[in-house]
């Protein structure tokens, strides 16, 4: 039987009831939220399908922690748990979360798609007792053409957003991410490139409103909040100013057909070369095309009878084939595109291939939500302003065969990515920038061989150095790595913040200070109120 909250009479008994049998010091906790929620909100909320603790019920509460999470790593025993989950109905229930959470002296963790890659969504190391709200049961998406945007609540994937795009219109679309199960409330927050950056920006230059809750439990949008807290949000990274509600976004014309691909070369197909020849003209191909590198070991050649380096270049154009084999076999004929390479599709078709959906999906696929995707893992992040020369290549072909399964994704910038200021919004990486790269090193078991694929990653971070950007090394905030330091005791978080956001973090600072003096909203690379 499902109960909810009404009115305040009803509480004492459906506290009471839910409570029995749990451990004195997470009910009290529990129980003295709950009140406090019913005495700050007029909604309803069921109890049972709104509240996960492990007292209560410990193996809903598992499946509830690690629904969304994909980094392994961060759901081993041994890690902090937080007292309860909950999950909110209403945006009147997230406010009186944020001044209950006040009120108690709990700390907060924000999760609306829980890919975090730190985790930071759902534990917490060094703060407890701490609460999980989680927002993914706020996931309306409403379209509307007529002014050429669309509202959509933080708990919706990217994937539902293209989905209720599509439903409206076969020729409209937004440039976000490119795998499907992204939170649209914590990815838009960090930035948000996709696979049409090169023609439109990222998903934060196409915000054109938002929604969030202040740490004195206020709705503002855009007006309330001011533009400089607005600026903020639109790249600074989750946890740091706010519960972000929803963002109003801007719709972007797509055409009627458009045309993907995947070639693939290996180390004894020219793959070295190619992939120097990719470096020197991606970011200036044109606009409405964008291919990206998936590189990564293979199998034993019959050559060699070695493992060898795979490279994937994955295209999407906003065209037809026959035009994008005319841009091809002009810009970038050394990756040998044929026309029976090339397969047309509709946009949001293309969105599903490029996420790794099979072709025959349907677009209904993409409201699943939930990621396939889960593993042990460690991520870390460059940009690259330079070619990286062959022999810088070759060297890295000799780090990845020495480790099980690594994995480094090359994305092209350029286009109307240099054509943005570096301070319009958090987001700096723009202007000059070649290409992105993630680094990633996954493992199936766990602590046993966790410090190995630890120590590689360092170490093929530390060798690439030369050949990335420098003063500051830069990363991308939504790759968030820890390793680049944490807020912690004396630590300067300048070691961190100007590598995500370089002279922009100054300002975040400042306007971080103003809005949220009292740094209810933080996590371990949380912009800090002052400077260290």
């Amino acid at each position: 039987m499902a109960f909810a909250i009404s009115n305040r009479n009803a509480v004492a008994f459906l506290v009471t009831l839910l409570l029995v049998s749990v451990t004195p010091s997470s009910s009290t906790l529990q129980q003295d939220f709950i009140h406090c929620l019913v005495d700050n909100t007029d909604m309803s909320f069921p109890i049972r399908a709104s509240f996960f603790s492990p007292d209560q019920n410990a193996t809903l509460f598992k499946e509830e922690l690690e629904s969304s999470a994909q980094n392994l790593r961060y759901l081993t025993p041994s890690n902090p748990k937080p007292v309860f989950i909950f999950e909110p109905l209403y945006e009147t229930h997230v406010q009186a979360a944020v001044v209950c959470a006040k009120k108690l002296q709990l700390h907060m963790r924000l999760r609306s798609g829980g890919h975090d890659y730190e985790g930071l969504s759902f534990v917490a190391e060094n703060v407890t007792p701490f609460v999980i709200v989680d927002l993914s049961k706020l996931r309306q998406v409403d379209v509307d053409l007529d002014s050429n945007s669309a509202w959509a609540h933080a708990g919706a994937t990217v994937g539902e957003v293209y989905y209720r795009i599509q439903e409206k219109s076969q020729t409209h679309g937004f440039p976000a991410g490119l795998c499907s199960s992204l939170g649209i409330g914590g990815h838009l927050v960090g930035g948000a490139y996709g696979s049409m950056m090169r023609k439109f920006g990222l998903g934060a230059d196409n915000v054109l409103d938002a929604r969030i809750i202040d740490a004195n439990g206020k709705i503002l949008d855009r007006a309330a909040m001011g533009e400089d807290v607005f600026w903020a949000i639109r790249g600074a990274g989750g946890g740091s100013f706010g519960v972000i509600l929803a963002w109003k976004i801007k719709l972007v014309p797509v055409p009627a057909i458009v045309t993907v691909f995947t070639v693939t070369k290996t180390l004894e197909q020219d793959g070295t070369r190619v992939l120097y020849k990719w470096q020197q003209v991606a970011d200036k191909l044109d606009e409405d095309l964008f291919i990206r590198v998936i590189i990564q070991t293979a199998g034993k050649t019959s050559k060699t009878g070695n493992r060898t380096i795979s490279t994937s270049y994955q295209g999407q154009f906003l065209g037809d084939s026959n035009r994008l084999m005319q841009v091809m076999q002009k810009s970038f004929p050394e990756l040998g595109l044929t026309k029976k390479d090339c397969i047309e599709m509709s946009w949001i078709k293309s969105v599903m291939y490029i996420a790794g959906f099979p072709n025959s999906a349907a677009p209904e696929a993409l409201l699943a939500g939930k990621s396939l995707f889960k593993n042990h893992f460690k991520a870390k992040s460059d940009f690259v302003e330079e070619p990286i020369p062959v022999e810088g290549l070759e060297g890295l072909w000799k780090k990845l065969l020495q480790e099980d399964s690594p994995l480094t994704i090359w994305n092209p910038y350029g286009g109307m990515m240099s054509r943005i200021s570096e301070s319009e919004t958090p987001f700096p990486h723009r202007n000059g920038t070649l290409f992105k790269i993630q680094w990633l090193s996954t493992w199936s078991d766990g602590k046993a061989s966790e410090d190995r694929h630890m120590v590689w990653m360092r170490e093929m971070y530390s060798y690439m150095e030369q050949y990335v950007s420098k003063n500051p090394r830069r990363a991308y905030v939504n790759y968030r790595d820890l390793d680049l330091g944490m807020n912690e005791g004396e630590n300067d978080a300048r070691e961190w913040g100007t590598k995500y956001f370089k002279g922009n973090f100054e300002r975040l600072v400042k306007i971080k200070g103003e809005f949220d003096p009292e740094n209810f909203f933080r996590h371990e690379q949380s912009v800090p109120t002052k400077m260290g």
